[in-house]
């Protein structure tokens, strides 16, 4: 059998064992077992490659944070970030619809995760908003399009699986997904004040007000400082970052505003536990995908269709590959599809002559994108479950939405200078630039 008809085969087993309701991770070891039988590789080096998949320290972080914003949910220490948002933008016209995106905003810079920002929106704000007569599916929509803000400002999970996969400075990741992070949310709160629900009007917040409320935030707002300071100073890697973040929460927020909470501890740690289960799963299943589908030389199949019709222009193979990755977002969690495609992904950021770290901010704020689209949708999915409305009712208030995405990600890929001037200042070496000889400054790349 052909490499091509082998590689057909792993994705028709993946994509029927995915609609029979098997889940990714076995979905994607039964195309690799399969397909192994017509190769001459053995059972024993893919089983192997299981355990190789994860066997990387950068993925020590995502538990930690994972913990830290299940900490921050659970301890209701969010209520006080949440006020600060109030104080800011809750006078303006759909009130509530401004402070769910600048709290997510807030909230990226400490938990990472999309799924939290969601449980933590959807049980503080979400109530408030239909008691003030905010459509359901608008909710579920603006809180899940909101959500994806944490795969973007640092910490960022995804960047962290894609620095450790892709071995891209998962510092400079954090860096520059801050501008297509911040754009989503500028584009959110625009969206809202002129075309999403008019709400409540409210006064605006006296200086008096803002200042108390900044007060009360100040010390969950010190995490990010801590997350950011430590990689940028160098004191911390990542992983060191999100566990000192942890012991921050343990040790200082828990103890002074809910001491209570000390009891819940347990239950905290092992739910984190949980949630980290499902991405370390995936992650081992799609290493031992990726390394089949680079073994049979995919990589070199796709770059040549995607140069035959892009050519070597890296703006015209990036929009090439952000049509990819918007079709595989729709069906695939965007972990497991950074594991699989970045043999892909590498052979085109060479063939193009783009900056690593450049394509990485790309591929990763489209596949933030697919968390909202449907099948999949996983932010959107969840976010309707729990405000309690229909996935299809919330998938129609989400269209307006993509606009912002989609003006977000051709941003992205037209103007790399604006997007890396933020790590090209704090972290040169992660965007190829090194030292110059007379040892003053950095010689960076055109």
């Amino acid at each position: 059998m052909s490499n091509g008809a082998i590689l057909v085969l792993m994705a028709c087993l993946f994509l029927g064992f995915g609609y029979m309701g098997v889940p990714v991770s076995f979905a994607l070891i039964a195309g690799v077992f399969v397909a192994v039988q017509f190769t001459p590789i053995s059972m024993q080096s893919m089983v192997g490659q299981l355990f190789h998949g994860i066997d990387s320290e950068a993925l020590l972080a995502v538990p930690f944070f994972l913990l830290v914003g299940e900490l921050m949910a659970s301890s209701d220490v969010v209520h006080r970030m949440i006020r600060l948002a109030q104080t800011m933008v809750g006078h303006l016209r759909g009130g509530l619809a401004q402070v769910v995106t600048l709290f997510s905003m807030f909230f990226a810079g400490i938990s990472g995760s999309s799924t939290a920002d969601v449980a933590v929106l959807s049980r503080t704000v979400a109530p408030q908003m239909d008691k003030e007569g905010y459509d359901r599916a608008f909710i579920a929509a603006l809180i899940a399009s909101a959500s994806t803000m944490a795969n973007l400002i640092p910490p960022s999970i995804m960047a962290i699986v894609y620095g450790a996969t892709g071995n891209v400075s998962i510092g400079g990741l954090f860096l520059a997904g801050v501008v297509p992070g911040v754009l989503i949310g500028l584009g959110l709160m625009v969206y809202s004040y002129f075309w999403g629900p008019v709400g409540i009007k409210k006064q605006r917040a006296s200086f008096a007000e803002f200042a108390s409320a900044a007060k009360a935030s100040a010390l969950p707002m010190v995490i990010p400082v801590i997350i950011m300071g430590g990689i940028l100073s160098g004191f911390f890697t990542p992983t060191e970052a999100g566990m000192v973040a942890a012991v921050y929460i343990l040790l200082v927020l828990i103890p002074i505003y809910r001491p209570r909470h000390v009891f819940e501890l347990p239950r905290d740690f092992m739910y984190a536990g949980l949630l980290y289960s499902l991405p370390l799963a995936a992650v081992a299943a799609a290493s031992t995908f990726g390394w089949m589908v680079a073994y049979l030389r995919g990589p070199d199949i796709v770059s040549t269709y995607i140069t035959g019709f892009a050519g070597t222009s890296g703006p015209m193979i990036m929009f090439s590959l952000v049509v990819l990755f918007v079709i595989v977002g729709d069906f695939l969690d965007a972990v497991p599809a950074i594991i699989i495609f970045m043999p892909i992904i590498n052979k085109l950021t060479e063939v193009g002559n783009i900056n690593p770290l450049h394509m990485g901010v790309v591929v990763i704020t489209t596949l933030v994108f697919g968390l909202i689209t449907p099948p999949y949708g996983l932010s959107l999915l969840v976010a309707s479950k729990y405000v309690g409305v229909g996935f299809g009712r919330a998938v129609v208030r989400s269209l307006p939405l993509y606009i912002v995405f989609f003006l977000t990600i051709a941003f992205v890929v037209l103007f790399p200078e604006v997007v890396l001037w933020l790590p090209k200042q704090l972290i040169p070496e992660s965007v190829g630039c090194f030292k110059s000889p007379t040892g003053l400054g950095y010689i960076c790349p055109p």
